[in-house]
């Protein structure tokens, strides 16, 4: 049985950062960006924190849903740094994500 696509959600922003709220369309595309995953700390590391975040990143093409916020950075850094964000999505479909 074929999965049914997921609704898109109306999205909003409670508060303004120094950027005004603004929308993203949909999109899919190819660039290099991260994936961070959380592994439990043992020793000397344990006693700070719990948990160590370790980051790696690969390029395929993905999609981004329909996205609404508003940020403190601006626009333009926003774009710039769009391949370092890490983020969740299908890799085995990663262009038909629902994230």
């Amino acid at each position: 049985m074929a999965a049914k696509p997921m609704a898109q959600l109306m999205q909003r922003t409670e508060d303004e950062g120094r950027q005004p709220a603004h929308t993203h369309p949909a999109q899919s595309h190819t660039h290099d960006h991260s994936h961070v995953t959380h592994h439990h700390a043992s020793g000397v590391t344990a006693a700070m924190t719990e948990f160590e975040h370790r980051a790696s990143w690969h390029t395929h093409e993905h999609n981004h849903g329909t996205l609404t916020h508003s940020h403190d950075s601006d626009r333009t850094e926003e774009e710039q740094r769009h391949g370092r964000e890490a983020r969740v999505h299908n890799h085995a479909a990663p262009a038909r994500s629902p994230a």
